[in-house]
């Protein structure tokens, strides 16, 4: 059985290698596992994961192979999927205020509301959505989500009154994971890494290293021996290029999340951002609505940000082959008697770092894909995630 178990976590994606393996089955044999199941969950993640990213995996991986073992509290996908109505978030914020002012007057029994769940568990065969009885959403019930029920058990469903006292069903290290892609909030904790690449930015050798210059004259018999360093202040300028409308228009939440993110980091000492739809051409615009007149030429973006500036560029890459290839295959501006892959070649002869993030990234070669494959040769492609982010900057802070 814990064999197969084995083989479920490597299909799920987690790097366990056969030491771990045999150091799970080592601490399984001395007890520490006891008899319980739960103990098994923290001892196994505790010896199988290396890192918080992959808790969702092992979630899943323990909730695949363990599934049969049934605990009280167990919840089958079907009855998840009942649950699942993202739809009635925005109703349930609109009475949230009035049902907190309530929760200090309301007593639960937690007994009472534990053995009603496991009954309905147990009975319930169908969907509900409100009512008062069985499980399901936008109810009166101490069980379900979205409903008007303070206290109680939440399953499934986002957060609301925050004043359940038991959470089934929630995937809690789902925004952990370093696959997914980037939402909201992870841009920031995905920055906050880039720390560790500051020093390794190719600038010459200007601020005065005291400790150094001190440790080197004692060696040196009391004779002065300056020793430079790197300056401290950091000097990334980032150069950020955001494909907008069309085909981006379901990432546009995630590309101001991107946007904001950039401009509250302090990784950088300078931040400029402009936009483009679907490749750039003579113009990039000022704003995300790419409307004609505002905007700058790309060739004055040539003239005023130098070369050292690292660029980042955002978008699907889907395009129609003659808006790559044809010299009048912007047909939303002017395209300076060059195709978009001229420019972008000239954008590449310009500034020594480019990357390119794709929020939906084809695998391979697609066919249908053609534009992105050409781009994809021409820059270094990554999906938009967290680990893709970071690999992006490490790829832009690489001296080479």
């Amino acid at each position: 059985m814990f064999t197969d178990f084995f083989y479920t976590c490597k299909a799920k994606g987690l790097d366990v290698s056969l030491s771990e393996w045999l150091t799970l089955q080592e601490a399984l044999d001395k007890g520490m596992a006891g008899s319980s199941l739960t103990q098994f969950y923290y001892l196994a993640r505790m010896i199988l994961v290396k890192s918080e990213t992959d808790f969702d995996k092992f979630d899943l991986a323990f909730e695949e192979h363990f599934k049969g073992i049934q605990s009280e509290n167990e919840l089958s996908k079907r009855m998840l999927r009942w649950l699942d109505k993202p739809e009635m978030n925005e109703q349930l914020h609109e009475e949230e205020t009035q049902w907190l002012n309530q929760i200090e007057e309301i007593q639960v029994d937690k007994d009472d509301v534990e053995q009603k769940f496991k009954e309905r568990l147990k009975d319930q065969d169908s969907e509900h959505n409100g009512g008062s009885f069985w499980i399901g959403t936008m109810g009166k019930t101490s069980f379900g989500n979205t409903g008007g029920n303070v206290g109680g058990v939440r399953v499934g469903g986002n957060t609301g009154y925050q004043s359940a006292f038991a959470v089934i069903g929630a995937r809690k290290y789902r925004d952990f994971r370093d696959d997914k892609v980037i939402e909201n909030r992870q841009f920031q904790l995905a920055f906050r890494r880039l720390r560790q690449f500051s020093t390794k930015l190719d600038v010459p050798k200007t601020e005065l290293d005291i400790d150094g210059t001190i440790d080197k004259t004692c060696n040196n018999g009391g004779c002065l021996q300056i020793v430079m360093d790197k300056p401290r202040k950091n000097s990334v300028k980032l150069l950020l290029l955001l494909d907008s409308g069309g085909t981006m228009i379901p990432y546009s939440s995630l590309l101001n999340d991107l946007f904001q993110a950039v401009n509250k980091s302090n990784h950088f000492k300078d931040v400029k951002c402009y936009y483009f739809h679907n490749c750039i051409y003579a113009k990039l615009y000022k704003t995300p609505e790419c409307e004609n007149g505002d905007w700058v030429d790309t060739e004055w973006l040539f003239r005023n940000l130098d070369s050292d500036y690292k660029v980042l560029i955002v978008g699907d890459a889907a395009m129609a082959p003659e808006e790559l290839y044809s010299e009048t295959g912007n047909y939303r501006g002017p395209n300076g008697g060059l195709s978009g892959e001229q420019w972008l070649k000239l954008l590449k002869q310009h500034y020594k770092k480019i990357v390119w993030m794709n929020p939906k990234m084809a695998p391979g070669r697609a066919p249908w894909r053609e534009a992105e494959t050409a781009i994809k040769e021409m820059f270094p492609m990554y999906k938009l995630t967290v680990a893709g982010l970071n690999e992006a900057m490490i790829r832009l802070m690489q001296n080479k």
